[in-house]
């Protein structure tokens, strides 16, 4: 594939301009090859009759009522009035009863094949078991799959695979896995469908190793088991051995499919690899594979991240001229990626172009919409999309209003803000962490601290604990606003938890424990507390030696030596001195005044330390001393 680039911008043409005019959507044209055809309800026998009734209840969509009154309507003038249900016709209600998500009912059908004396079979404990994992019962499911055992009767490869389907569905690959185990061993060996639920639940949970070890351990993987390790590893960013798993596919004579080499791309845009990901695209098209429309997204995503839209655009015309039809995943990458590099009157032209092609818009296609009007303090504008997404059938989602609140904060709207966070429960939301986020910084930015503290207490009591973002957020509040103590029983109370300081509190630190006019009892408890945080975080020490002497170094006053130096403290050489055990190479460790001056405040420094020092001195009569010594450390050893 040639990626020729003869344009700036894309032509977003009027829906009845005639360029790049597209078919309905595939999905649309096929559906009618499922409609329900009401003159197949003649027939002779109950059986024909119950056949029927199987197979309108696995059509998509399904048919109308009046069709299943029609249905029952001919069963009753057949007159089967002596027709005692059998194990066979209440196994079908009850798969009918579990496919309604009725599994109370489904109960009740077995509880009359008991009554009739009947007894059930492994289809029936099958159902009964799928049914109750469909809405999440996994321990009543494992229950009556020991029940089953007890009662007798053999689970067959269905009944463990709907059972281990449903222990990796909620996260549970563990007990799955035991289950797996407890097949081999016994008569009942696993089948593709099981190992592909286990490899793919141990993919999702990132166990990579874990999936691949069980994969090895197949006898002949299919080619949704390849692309499900494949999928992982390059997951993972581990796209070499994903070639190499594709590899092995071909040596074994399974051909990779389109899905296979998607995944593949995918792997390679992760990294921003996008000529690999070009490649791997034309050696697909060379194999025979046509791409779909999620080749095409994979690319168009991968050109966007690297914000490399015109590409991405050009892309977006190939499919349309290949008559391909972009679904509304293709239209919200590419629109995500035309606001990402502020071009948002071309995303909104996107979106108009995507509403009259028929492709219908969801929460994520307007929730990018509103987070680029927010940023570019679109307000108004965003507030009317808002209104027209809570008037469609859209329920908007926690998300939604966080963008809101969050555009209505920045553009000084705090009032607006409050009012819609306090009305999220009306509208069957709770705030997220995220939510009280963005009004916790709202409010410190206000110097509200006492409104922002209050949602920052009532966050454990609603269920919603907060996380390093609200820490490092209202501590800087209390730290703009000089309520130090507070802000230090908060970052105390942050480690504890095991969250860090972040970039901006740190520097934050730095700056306050440099500024001449902060009260010094307030700078030795930040000096102290300053200490606990760097011996707790290394990679902290390391980044705070850097703003300390990038923040010095920039006042000019990093080549005055120390006893005469106006602005570098006397706590910032212990901190700079760390940096070098991180980070030998440092720019610190250029300056000889910083040297020195860290050596007459700890008396001696590590061999690195010393070394380091020494490999970037200058022959001035600075380093005489760091030189001396480096030699007596030397000696010593």
């Amino acid at each position: 594939m040639k990626m020729m680039m003869t344009r700036a911008t894309m032509p977003f043409s009027s829906p009845g301009s005639g360029a790049c005019m597209l078919s309905p959507p595939l999905q649309l044209l096929s559906s009618s090859h499922n409609r329900f055809d009401p003159k197949s309800l003649h027939f002779n026998t109950l059986d024909d009759a119950l056949s029927s009734f199987n197979l309108m209840l696995h059509m998509h969509p399904p048919p109308s009522i009046v069709d299943f009154a029609k249905l029952l309507t001919s069963i009753a003038k057949m007159k089967h009035y002596s027709t005692f249900p059998n194990v066979y016709t209440l196994n079908i209600l009850i798969n009918s009863f579990c496919h309604l998500n009725r599994v109370d009912f489904a109960f009740s059908a077995l509880a009359k094949i008991l009554k009739l004396g009947h007894q059930p079979d492994t289809t029936t404990f099958t159902t009964l078991i799928r049914g109750l994992c469909v809405e999440g019962k996994i321990g009543e499911a494992l229950y009556l799959f020991d029940k089953m055992i007890d009662e007798g009767l053999q689970p067959n490869v269905v009944t463990y695979g709907t059972l281990i389907n449903g222990l990796c569905k909620v996260g549970n690959t563990s007990a799955a896995i035991r289950l797996l185990r407890s097949m081999e061993q016994g008569n009942c060996q696993p089948d593709v469908v099981v190992y592909t639920s286990i490899i793919d639940s141990l993919c999702k949970d990132k166990q990579v190793t874990e999936a691949f070890n069980l994969f090895s351990k197949m006898i002949m993987p299919d080619v949704v088991i390849f692309s499900t390790v494949v999928d992982a590893l390059c997951k993972e960013g581990k796209v070499t051995e994903a070639h190499e798993i594709v590899d092995m596919m071909i040596q074994r004579g399974v051909e990779p499919d389109v899905v296979t080499y998607t995944t593949l791309m995918d792997g390679h845009c992760l990294q921003s690899e996008m000529d690999e990901a070009v490649k791997v695209f034309d050696m697909m098209v060379r194999k025979g594979f046509a791409p779909d429309v999620i080749s095409y997204t994979t690319l168009i995503n991968g050109y966007c991240k690297i914000y490399k839209i015109d590409k991405a655009m050009y892309l977006f015309e190939e499919m349309c001229r290949k008559e391909w039809i972009p679904d509304t995943k293709t239209y919200n990458t590419l629109m995500h990626g035309l606001c990402h590099v502020g071009r948002l009157q071309d995303a909104i032209a996107l979106f108009h172009e995507m509403v009259a092609r028929g492709q219908m818009p969801d929460l994520v296609t307007y929730s990018i919409l509103l987070d680029s009007l927010c940023k570019n303090r679109h307000l108004e504008e965003a507030m009317a999309l808002l209104k027209a997404i809570e008037a469609s059938n859209l329920n908007p989602d926690i998300q939604v209003y966080n963008i809101i609140i969050d555009g209505m904060c920045r553009a000084g709207e705090l009032e607006a803000a409050r009012d819609l966070f306090s009305n999220l429960s009306s509208k069957g939301l709770h705030p997220s962490v995220w939510t009280y986020n963005i009004m916790i910084h709202g409010l410190c930015k206000r110097g509200l601290l006492n409104e922002a503290n209050k949602l920052f207490m009532e966050m454990d009591g609603n269920d919603c604990s907060p996380d390093g973002c609200t820490y490092n957020t209202i501590a800087r509040g209390f730290l703009q606003n000089n309520e130090t103590l507070r802000a230090i029983q908060l970052l105390e109370e942050m480690l504890a938890r095991g969250f860090s300081a972040d970039v901006s509190t740190t520097t934050l630190l730095v700056e306050m424990l440099s500024d001449d006019g902060l009260d010094q009892s307030v700078k030795q408890i930040l000096r102290i507390k300053d200490l606990n945080f760097r011996q707790q975080s290394p990679q902290l020490a390391n980044f705070e030696g850097k703003c300390i002497f990038q923040t010095f170094y920039t006042k000019g006053a990093a080549n005055v030596p120390f006893k005469s130096n106006p602005v570098l403290p006397e706590h910032a050489y212990p901190t700079l001195a760390l940096v070098v055990e991180f980070e030998p190479n440092s720019l610190i460790w250029s300056n000889s005044t910083i040297i020195c001056s860290i050596i007459s405040i700890l008396g001696e420094l590590s061999p690195t330390c010393l070394s380091a020092a020494v490999e970037n001195s200058h022959d001035d009569l600075r380093m005489v001393e760091a030189q001396a010594e480096y030699a007596g450390c030397r000696g010593q050893a």
